[in-house]
């Protein structure tokens, strides 16, 4: 399952669906010259996540990303590189009902699209840079602004709201039990959420906020309020970029793929390794030689998994690594996310000292640059296998370093060797 993928219930009986994502905002309250959409998470643009939210969901017909007029060729150029597909950019306005009225037009008026798309039913709106909404939310909100002809997820006011008097002391509090928090996404029949725009004054487009409520004052459409979850939240200030990103990783931290081959040692180190993995996260093992001409990409790397271990006594095994390098580029899993591959070097030497030398340490380090433009990211793990007793306490210590790598997913470290 790809990271976020959440459940999935049954699709919303409406055809067509819309998706309109405003995606012109300055990022003010971030701080900094990019702003906060296009700001690099995992090294991905925050709203290629959001897009992939979106398109991953059949049912969902268009994409319309909103997007300021200088940053058109940005959105593009995103569309392009991660193979975002049902996405069309539309160019924004000033204010963020301009920008989604902008959105809306595509579908019914010619001076904004060449080719006219097709109408939907029902459109969604969902802010850029919140980027883990999830089918189920969707669907739920969907199929009820088909019955009530809007409707919009909302969350528990967490602090209490007040308001200020003009000489700035307290003036009153509202009670929080009664009131909630209007969050993304919300859904629209399309007629009564366009003829709301076409109606608006050019203080509702400059100064509103709220598109829920231009469908209450314009069209006399009360929407029907669905709870959210808490991943609804909006990416705002600097630090929610981090708590982002946190998310992302735990996300695909979530599988292990362990490859080794049939000969003894291997197998007994891949199996106390997978033992002593699996209360830690879901382990899938493999054990066969790894080459194109024994198996095919996609019986190895089926399902969404992130993290692979290659464990080898060979002393230098750069050729399989790089044969499951481009196994990982066929299966195209390394394209959205990047792809943490560790090289287990099995040392079974009798020498009391290490096998690798620094002509192998050099060789690691030139692969491991080489494969982090793929956005795969390399470590490399020795574990010596001299004594026997002491086998289950080094893997014990292989899979500590595995699990850090594969949380962490630091590419500063990628290239080095580390030894359990």
């Amino acid at each position: 399952m790809e990271p976020g993928g959440g459940s999935r219930d049954a699709r919303p009986a409406v055809t067509p669906v819309a998706a309109v994502l405003p995606a012109g905002g300055s990022g003010e309250r971030l701080g900094g010259a990019t702003p906060k959409q296009f700001c690099a998470v995992q090294g991905r643009p925050l709203v290629s996540y959001t897009v992939r939210a979106m398109e991953r969901i059949s049912w969902i017909s268009d994409i319309i990303v909103v997007v300021s007029p200088e940053n058109i060729g940005t959105m593009k150029s995103i569309i392009e590189k991660y193979g975002h597909r049902r996405v069309t950019i539309v160019k924004g306005g000033i204010t963020r009902h301009r920008s989604i009225f902008n959105g809306l037009k595509i579908f019914v008026e010619n001076e904004f699209s060449n080719c006219l798309l097709q109408k939907p039913e029902v459109v969604i709106i969902h802010d850029a840079v919140r980027p883990f909404v999830e089918e189920d939310i969707l669907s739920k909100v969907v199929m009820a602004a088909k019955e009530h002809g809007a409707a919009g997820a909302i969350r528990p006011l967490v602090s209490t709201v007040i308001a200020s008097a003009a000489n700035g002391c307290l003036d009153h509090s509202l009670e929080r039990a009664r009131y909630r928090a209007s969050e993304m996404p919300q859904a629209f029949l399309f007629d009564t959420i366009y003829e709301a725009y076409q109606q608006c004054t050019d203080y509702d487009l400059d100064y509103g906020t709220e598109c829920l409520h231009l469908a209450l004052k314009y069209c006399k459409t009360n929407a029907k309020l669905v709870e959210g979850t808490p991943d609804l939240w909006k990416v705002t200030y600097k630090r929610d970029l981090y708590a982002a990103e946190s998310i992302i990783k735990d996300n695909l931290s979530q599988e292990v793929c362990v490859i080794a081959n049939v000969e003894e040692a291997v197998a007994q180190v891949g199996f106390l390794l997978r033992e002593s993995l699996k209360s830690q996260i879901k382990v899938e093992a493999i054990s066969i030689p790894l080459s194109k001409n024994d198996s095919n990409p996609q019986d190895i790397f089926s399902g969404q998994c992130y993290n692979f271990i290659c464990i080898h006594d060979k002393k230098y095994a750069i050729q399989e690594s790089q044969q499951l390098v481009g196994m990982l580029e066929e299966s195209n899993i390394p394209l959205l996310y990047p792809v943490v591959l560790i090289l287990m070097h099995l040392d079974i030497s009798e020498n009391i000292s290490f096998s690798i030398g620094m002509e192998e340490l050099t060789s690691i380090k030139k692969f491991a640059r080489e494969v982090k433009k793929k956005n795969i990211l390399v470590y490399g793990l020795l574990i010596q296998h001299k004594d026997h007793l002491l086998l289950q306490e080094t893997v014990n210590s292989a899979a500590a370093l595995i699990m850090a790598l594969i949380k962490d997913r630091n590419p500063d470290l990628v290239g080095q060797l580390l030894v359990a």
